[in-house]
């Protein structure tokens, strides 16, 4: 899962799985399941491959959680060695390298000479298939560094791990977000371009301190630097769309009023603009990564508004969510020129379904149920859901609001003949608004009894049974294939699932040990008779030989 779908981080762990070209910072936004010792994913690789040991196919275990350093094996950017906090779990796309006490200043220093150019050049000669194995890094000669240049390397790689993440500090999905760039130099200065000039000036550092340390003469070193030997080579990269993924920057506009939305909603915290909070301080480079990023608010803090993990799309009602926005923009003292409730309608939920789908993963958090032509919508808030919610949505928005349409429609038939032009069109759509919130309440109250939510079942298993009421096309093709792929039994590990289907996921649990761990039910699982090998004789010979 994406580290913002992630409930218990006691049973979820930074999951480093290679990922895009970015050599000494790089943000893991994913996690995985590993509770009591990843018990349920060692099962499922034995039920997997008809029995066997766990250990072929998840290995390492013993450097699980770890400092150190890791890459993506294959980029379209090259080789690019970065940070690997401590917490993690690593896996075959991205492999780890370990020193000896996890000294943190020895691996700041081996992460400078590995994303050096000679470092690179010498990596380059090696490979035959664009792909940076472990068996290739292993037998790149390490030159042996002196203290001093250690500890100047290792300044070094700090001092660019710490530059690339303040640029990373705008990213809304980051663990390093504060701010969004229309307000981040409410903070302290930010300037992207000055900072990429000082990169530039690090790398060159870097490079030259790489270059004496093996030995490169004057000559060697002009070649390297103009050498396109450094796995750049389209050709003899992947083109794996996962591991190529450009990470574009977000529209100023749109960025901050997601930010704006995220207030509204309780996720992220204003008082870092008003000055009433000051950021945390810097973290170090092996750190393990945060539940929450610096932005959000702490779960002790009061929000910015209260409410049951519900807003909407209505003038009308206290918890209207344009209105909320604008009181968020107003607070920071920012005026814009766009139409919230038009953004919110039209943009809003395109912009973030793209900001938050990462490595093949869509994981919205704000979800909009709306009725047929979009004139009424609920927005659902994720982490916040609960097998409650939906029938808070019907109890205290869908409800009242139909209440007062209808009211209001009776009170236009009591005019009779004295109704205007405009009260006969009023008349038609409020006949009409009324027909889609009885839909839209009528969905609510049938989906509400049987829909359990869990976290561990991630953003897109959770939002699937929800999928008539989504109105972008896309995000319901996805969640509508997902719910058929849950019906037919694809998903069975997931709570989910046994709330549906609970008589077909007991009966999986008898013969998938993985399973009865997912759904805690290993008392039904019934270990299968061992299989009786058969002792190979030596055949007689019968014939009378050649």
């Amino acid at each position: 899962q994406c580290w913002w779908e992630v409930d218990q981080r006691d049973t979820w762990f930074v999951y480093a799985k290679g990922g895009a070209y970015s050599p000494i910072y790089y943000d893991h936004l994913l996690c995985v399941n590993w509770a009591d010792n990843g018990a349920q994913m060692k099962e499922w690789i034995i039920y997997r491959y008809g029995g066997g040991h766990w250990a072929r196919n998840i290995r390492s275990t013993e450097h699980y959680f770890r400092p150190g350093l890791t890459w993506p094996r294959r980029t379209q950017g090259g080789l690019s060695l970065r940070a690997m906090p401590a917490g993690c779990i690593f896996a075959d796309k991205g492999p780890a390298a370990f020193v000896q006490n996890d000294d943190p200043e020895e691996l700041l220093a081996l992460l400078a000479i590995t994303n050096s150019h000679a470092f690179g050049l010498l990596v380059s000669l090696q490979m035959a298939f664009g792909s940076y194995e472990v068996g290739v890094i292993q037998k790149n000669p390490v030159p042996d560094k002196g203290t001093v240049q250690q500890r100047k390397l290792a300044k070094l790689a700090r001092r660019v791990w710490f530059l690339k993440r303040t640029l990373d500090t705008v990213a809304e999905t980051s663990h390093a977000f504060l701010l969004p760039a229309a307000l981040r130099d409410r903070l302290s200065d930010y300037d992207p371009a000055v900072i990429h000039i000082e990169l530039a000036d690090i790398q060159s550092q870097i490079d030259g301190i790489a270059f004496d340390l093996y030995g490169f003469s004057e000559e060697d070193r002009q070649a390297a630097m103009g050498d396109n030997a450094l796995a750049k080579d389209s050709e003899e990269v992947s083109n794996d769309k996962e591991q190529a993924e450009e990470i574009a920057e977000a529209p100023s506009m749109d960025a901050l009023l997601s930010w704006t939305a995220g207030v509204a909603f309780g996720r992220f915290d204003w008082r870092l603009v008003t000055g009433e909070r000051e950021a945390p301080p810097e973290p170090e480079p092996f750190d393990p990564l945060p539940v929450k990023s610096p932005g959000m608010l702490s779960d002790c803090d009061e929000p910015y508004h209260r409410h049951a993990g519900i807003l909407v799309d209505d003038s009308s009602h206290e918890h209207d969510l344009p209105r909320l926005m604008a009181n968020v923009l107003q607070t920071v003292d920012v005026e814009v020129d766009e139409d919230l409730r038009r953004w919110l309608r039209r943009d809003f939920f395109k912009y973030h379904l793209q900001q938050y789908s990462k490595s093949r993963r869509k994981a919205p958090i704000y979800w909009p149920l709306a009725t047929a032509s979009g004139s009424y919508t609920l927005w659902l808030y994720y982490p916040d859901l609960t097998d409650q919610t939906l029938f808070t949505a019907i109890n205290d928005f869908v409800e009242p609001k139909l209440k007062q349409v209808v009211s209001e429609l009776v009170n236009l038939r009591l005019a009779g003949a004295s109704r205007s032009r405009d009260d006969e069109k009023r008349l038609e759509e409020l006949s009409d608004f009324r027909d889609e919130l009885a839909n839209l309440r009528d969905s609510l109250l049938e989906l509400a009894p049987g829909y359990k939510p869990n976290h561990d079942d991630g953003v897109q298993i959770t939002a699937a049974p929800l999928w008539p009421l989504f109105r972008h096309k896309p995000w319901q093709k996805v969640l509508k294939e997902t719910w058929e792929k849950l019906e037919q039994g694809d998903y069975d590990w997931a709570h989910l699932a046994m709330a549906y289907w609970p008589e077909r996921v007991r009966e999986k649990c008898i013969t998938d040990k993985s399973l009865a761990i997912a759904h805690d039910l290993e008392h039904l699982y019934v270990e299968p008779e061992p299989v009786s090998k058969k002792t190979r004789g030596r055949k007689k010979n019968t014939g009378s030989g050649a």
